[in-house]
């Protein structure tokens, strides 16, 4: 079999994956140096020049980094800062005393997509849990009514919208445009929340009674003299989302010929509105809101303290990239395009497949995401006709993908399960089906969108 051949590169393809699956799940190498022996192995294979080879790695590696390392840092120092300084506690609150206690998994759930746009999944879990804990032993009932809600929430803001690491590595090999991806994140999501997420846990609420784990509960009073206004949560986490829109608005309204994208104002404020300026700006604003409770010093602290933690998830997306960046290079990706075509598989239905495969054999959504998307993105790039509007569905159904059917080689699965207090039983016919709702009506939402649009 020649080494240029389809056959040859597709087997090549296959057989890649499938290491990088042996390496992670049986021998329990990390994922980023799994991709990263695989990325080396894969070029030699494929023909690359040995000379090329750490050169074609490298500029995988760097230009993913050079996208997600700025996001993902910049957001997680945001989430820290309101963390600390009582920010989810005033949202869950204020977002409750709105509502009324009848709709208490309602408010907590809307805090949390609030909550849920700068902060990852489990660090903003646990920090809610203190909320929903209380509300619970308030309120009564079982924790799931209160809790699903809240961790769907989480679930579907990692997953889907930008600047989680997931999605803007995805959006970043696609060439999807970041404002865009997060209108269309949020315009899917929410719909997807609820009916995923928020109906699905006041069912399970009412079919699952679980009681609260007392001795992950200590109830803890709110210092009103130190905390943040509601008014001033809200605005900080609005600001960013706002500042993107402006950028997605003035440049349709540009191309659409009401404003001259070459003004100079225009320029100016679509630079305020690019993804990683807004966030810069938002921190900024964190930095100044809180200097007179935290002082400089400890927010310097914190902001060190938050990086630390993502380091490996910001590595592990780069490591993605730069397998991308090999199967580019190698022709595997024409191979795999022209395969497609082939078949006549539509490849959003495809990217789809492709990611819940791997999602359910390695369990990280993270993973499942950057590699189907590195996959994907030689099929994209050779499929005639498709709009920012479809590559940002694309991405969306890779997060579908990689959202569905969380099991045992998941850390969320066993996150939810141990702060909820759940068995395994349980946690599969909770957790697995309300993630596997997510992901499955977000692909549907998002191929939809794209065959209307």
């Amino acid at each position: 079999m020649e080494v240029n051949s389809s056959a040859f590169l597709l087997s090549l393809a296959a057989l890649s994956v499938a290491a990088l699956l042996l390496l992670i799940i049986r021998l329990k190498i990390h994922a980023f140096a799994a991709l990263t022996l695989v990325s080396a192995v894969t070029a030699v294979a494929a023909g690359v020049e040995l000379d090329e080879v750490v050169s074609t790695m490298t500029k995988g590696l760097g230009g993913t980094l050079a996208s997600v390392s700025l996001l993902v840092g910049l957001g997680v120092m945001i989430g820290k800062l309101l963390e600390v300084t009582g920010g989810a506690a005033v949202l869950a609150n204020a977002m409750i005393e709105r509502f009324g206690e009848s709709r208490a998994p309602l408010a907590l759930g809307v805090a949390s997509l609030l909550f849920g746009f700068p902060i990852f999944f489990d660090a903003g879990l646990i920090v809610m849990m203190p909320i929903i804990f209380s509300v619970a032993a308030r309120l009564g009932g079982s924790v799931l009514l209160y809790g699903l809600p809240a961790a769907g929430a989480f679930a579907v803001m990692h997953g889907l919208v930008p600047p989680h690491p997931g999605p803007v590595a995805a959006a970043d090999l696609l060439g999807t445009n970041l404002g865009l991806l997060v209108g269309m994140g949020l315009l899917i999501g929410l719909p997807t929340w609820y009916l995923a997420s928020y109906l699905f846990g006041l069912w399970a609420g009412k079919r699952f009674h679980i009681p609260m784990d007392e001795a992950l509960f200590s109830e803890r009073e709110l210092d009103d003299q130190s905390a943040p206004s509601f008014a001033t949560v809200l605005g900080l986490l609005v600001l960013p989302v706002l500042l993107i829109f402006l950028n997605s608005g003035l440049n349709t309204l540009s191309v659409a010929g009401v404003v001259d994208g070459s003004a100079i104002w225009v320029k100016a404020l679509r630079l305020l509105g690019s993804t990683p300026i807004a966030l810069l700006i938002t921190l900024l604003a964190c930095l100044l809101v809180f200097a007179p409770k935290l002082g400089r010093a400890r927010m310097e602290a914190l902001c060190g303290e938050s990086l630390g933690p993502i380091c490996g998830v910001i590595l592990v997306t780069g490591a993605g990239g730069m397998f991308g960046g090999v199967l580019r290079a190698s022709g595997i990706g024409d191979a795999l395009a022209a395969a497609l075509s082939n078949t006549g598989l539509p490849v959003i239905v495809a990217a789809f497949v492709i990611s819940t495969c791997i999602r359910v054999a390695q369990g990280s959504a993270t993973v499942a995401l950057t590699t189907t998307a590195a996959l994907m993105a030689p099929v994209v790039a050779a499929t005639s006709g498709l709009s920012q509007v479809d590559l940002a569905c694309i991405v969306i159904a890779i997060a579908g993908g990689a959202t569905v059917l969380s099991h045992f080689n998941d850390s969320g699965f066993w996150l939810v399960s141990r702060l909820f207090n759940m068995d395994e039983a349980t946690t599969l016919r909770t957790w697995t089906v309300m993630e596997t709702l997510i992901g499955s009506i977000a692909f549907v939402f998002a191929l939809l969108m794209s065959l209307v649009f």
